[in-house]
């Protein structure tokens, strides 16, 4: 059974397994550093449909249906999905999985939704609740474009401080066995404000969250950076990252050593035109399955912190001046189920 170690961080007792991952990218996710990682990219973003909506809904199956091939399972071997997407409605997903008829709840966390999406399924599978789960989130450019900014066709200029939105798709299943990685525990992140108003720097309005979560989980497990491989955040890019660094120093928690982030690891800020990095559900969702699980499953690092950021923001509300509100939400992902002092 799970142990209630704060209100924000559950120790999974069983440690639930990743059993099957996989990656989906675009032609931009092609060419970056993580290119010969993914499962399958696809330089034709619209992945052969005719709007950009449709493309990122074939994208998110594509995903799926590669996690599953890769676990030998059916749709019917997997008791409940847990999906999510930058859209309204969480279209992308709905009309995306929507022939599987897996059991479905929709989340949305929006850069955060990987890490909620795989906190759920795990505690789902730690509870005795099913015997299968699976995670999955997307994120399309050009259709992240249309619902937060301007249709491409616009052309608008875009600020130094703004994120690429990663045309990815990544998708977990979970469940019990002796196989790594296994999910050690996960911390449940809150709604943090720091009063940022700029939408084009999504990067200074999640940084706060990231630091708040990842300062109480040391707190609630008397853990420390250093007893850690790597320590990943979701598309924090380069102005988020150097807030956060900046914010956990104040706090003692110097993490610089093991900090990577999805957003600077997905493309190659010199010769791609991305600005301040990557963002989007997908852009932490394809290097969690294409870059981070892979290493752990073989010990290359045996454990690692995956904490997925979002901006919980509005466009209209944008416009009206509210400040944007940021999450994180966090899972310790270790190679083997126990480890001394852990």
């Amino acid at each position: 059974m799970a142990k209630r170690l704060s209100r924000s961080t559950i120790r999974l007792e069983s440690c639930p397994s990743i059993q099957a991952w996989a990656a989906v990218g675009g032609k931009m996710e092609g060419e970056g550093p993580l290119a010969d990682e993914f499962d399958f990219l696809n330089p034709d973003t619209t992945f052969g449909e005719s709007t950009w909506e449709k493309a990122e809904s074939r994208m998110m199956r594509t995903a799926v249906d590669r996690a599953f091939a890769k676990a030998k399972v059916c749709p019917s071997d997997v008791d409940i999905i847990f999906a999510g997407d930058l859209l309204n409605q969480c279209v992308g997903s709905t009309y995306g999985l929507r022939e599987l008829e897996i059991p479905f709840l929709g989340l949305y966390g929006a850069c955060s939704t990987m890490a909620e999406s795989l906190c759920m399924a795990s505690l789902f599978i730690e509870g005795g609740l099913a015997e299968r789960t699976a995670a999955v989130t997307s994120s399309h450019f050009c259709s992240a474009e249309r619902q937060f900014r301007f249709p491409l066709e616009y052309g608008g200029q875009r600020a130094p401080t703004a994120q690429w939105t990663a045309t990815a798709s990544g998708a977990a299943l979970v469940g019990h066995s002796m196989a790594a990685p296994f999910v050690r525990e996960v911390c449940i992140g809150s709604i943090v404000d720091l009063g940022i108003t700029d939408a084009a720097n999504m990067g200074a309005a999640m940084a706060p969250a990231a630091a708040s979560t990842i300062a109480a989980y040391f707190h609630d497990t008397h853990l420390k950076p250093a007893d850690f491989d790597r320590i990943f955040t979701g598309d924090l890019g380069l102005v988020g990252s150097t807030l956060l660094l900046e914010l956990l120093e104040r706090e003692g928690l110097p993490i610089s050593a093991q900090h990577a982030d999805c957003g600077l690891l997905l493309y190659d800020r010199q010769s791609q035109d991305v600005h301040a990095g990557g963002s989007g559900c997908g852009c932490s969702a394809s290097v969690l399955c294409s870059h981070i699980l892979p290493r752990v499953q073989k010990g290359e690092w045996k454990d690692v912190l995956f904490v997925a950021t979002g901006a919980l923001m509005s466009p209209t509300l944008v416009q009206q001046g509210e400040s944007i509100p940021g999450i994180a939400h966090l899972l310790h992902i270790s190679n083997t189920r126990g480890k001394e002092g852990m």
